[in-house]
């Protein structure tokens, strides 16, 4: 193997490429981030309507790991009951142009990758 290709890629830690595909990867990540560009600013339960397929749990994480990340600015405002707002940070947006390429390309190519996927699975099935 390859030294120089195993010590780039090898460790997540060390790789950028894996270390922030590892935390946006995730089936909802994307996802909350374009919903937020849409929406501006939304509440937990707005974004979660937004989305209605996620658990309150899932949303949760997610949203805790965007912030983590600075890519989601959250927001709390005493009161009560408790106002709580998510929105994208400077970097979150800085984001969003390499995601519309990925949406893009997603876009054209499912149809194909669809056709792949049933061609891929006749052949498995068959064996």
């Amino acid at each position: 193997m390859d030294e120089k290709i195993s010590k780039k890629y090898g460790n997540p830690e060390l790789c950028p490429v894996r270390n922030v595909v590892d935390r946006i990867g995730n089936k909802w990540s994307v996802l909350v981030l374009m919903i937020l560009e849409d929406a501006g600013v939304l509440r937990f339960n707005e974004l979660c309507a937004c989305i209605g397929t996620i658990s309150q749990k899932m949303l949760a994480v997610t949203l805790k790991n965007l912030e983590a990340d600075g890519l989601v600015k959250r927001t709390v405002y005493p009161q009560v009951p408790p106002k709580v707002e998510y929105e994208l940070t400077v970097r979150g947006k800085s984001l969003l142009p390499h995601l519309h390429g990925l949406v893009n390309w997603a876009a054209i190519n499912m149809d194909p990758i669809k056709e792949s996927r049933e061609i891929f699975s006749s052949a498995v099935n068959h064996i």
